[in-house]
């Protein structure tokens, strides 16, 4: 089986797989449907793990995995707090969760709003308490993540008032098609490259919104489930060479997205996306 690559991290120093785990996909997992999931991520080599206190379960499925190879993942969590009382509460609450006593990484999640960002990065707000948990050691790096069509221009801004090490945002082939967006994610391209900051990508395999249909998958939007389209979905975002593709939140297309990671080597053709999009029927997810 064929492990999937590893890449410098940004700035972190650690080599980090270009599919990166998400435990959002264990949000509503047994304990045994996630220590299968870990078997799945060691075969195939994922050393870097993507949680969050909002990810249901996620940080209890993964804590018990932390006892026997913490030393071989890279611990990302986030904060979705803004002011410093409650940032600090919730992440010692995810450090007992995740049975550790630092992580890698901690993230800002989704400050993508003007407002929030505000409370969040001015006096007592929540990025006072990572850097306060960096200089203790309790993190080694601190980042910042966002949804939606605001996130690569938020994201730039934010860097202009602080030096974040990570940034996390949307990116796959139809979102890239919107200029506006694409326009604003590779402006925030140049200055991750020229700051040696790490990108982390989601939402690489969305198909579009529920709609009415059944949801049967644990995810927000509508998940490709086809191998193949899956694959050449994976491989375009990971034809971007300097960014890491966060995993899909499904445990049910999670193999599926491995082993596309597993067997990259080129972007696929334009215009083999353009009849993708016609043949899966691709919808954009932000609007």
């Amino acid at each position: 089986m064929a492990i999937i690559k590893t890449k410098q991290f940004g700035r972190t120093g650690h080599l980090s797989s270009r599919a990166i785990f998400g435990s959002a996909s264990l949000s509503q997992a047994s304990q045994d449907e996630a220590n299968q999931v870990l078997e799945l991520l060691l075969k195939f080599g994922i050393n870097h793990i993507d949680t969050a206190p909002r990810y249901g379960e996620a940080e209890l499925r993964i804590g018990p995995w932390m006892k026997h190879h913490r030393d071989r993942f890279f611990l990302a969590t986030k904060t979705d707090q803004r002011k410093y009382g409650e940032t600090r509460d919730q992440f010692y609450r995810s450090l007992e969760r995740l049975q550790v006593d630092h992580v890698d990484l901690l993230q800002l999640h989704n400050l993508t709003d003007v407002v929030h960002r505000e409370i969040a990065m001015g006096p007592g707000g929540a990025l006072e308490f990572l850097i306060e948990a960096r200089d203790k050691g309790l993190t080694r790096f601190v980042g910042i993540t966002g949804h939606g069509l605001q996130a690569p221009r938020m994201h730039r801004q934010s860097l202009d008032r602080f030096d974040f090490d990570t940034v996390l945002l949307p990116c796959n082939y139809l979102l890239m098609q919107d200029s506006g967006y694409a326009t604003d994610f590779d402006r925030l391209m140049a200055y991750c490259r020229e700051h040696d900051i790490a990108v982390q990508t989601i939402k690489s395999i969305a198909r579009g919104f529920w709609g009415k249909k059944p949801h049967d998958h644990n995810t927000w939007y509508e998940p490709v489930t086809d191998q193949q389209a899956i694959k050449k979905l994976v491989h375009w975002v990971l034809g971007w060479t300097d960014v890491f593709l966060i995993t899909v939140g499904d445990i049910q297309e999670l193999p599926k997205v491995l082993e596309a990671a597993a067997s990259f080597e080129s972007q696929p053709a334009d215009e083999e996306m353009v009849r993708l999009v016609g043949e899966e029927g691709l919808e954009p997810v932000f609007t």
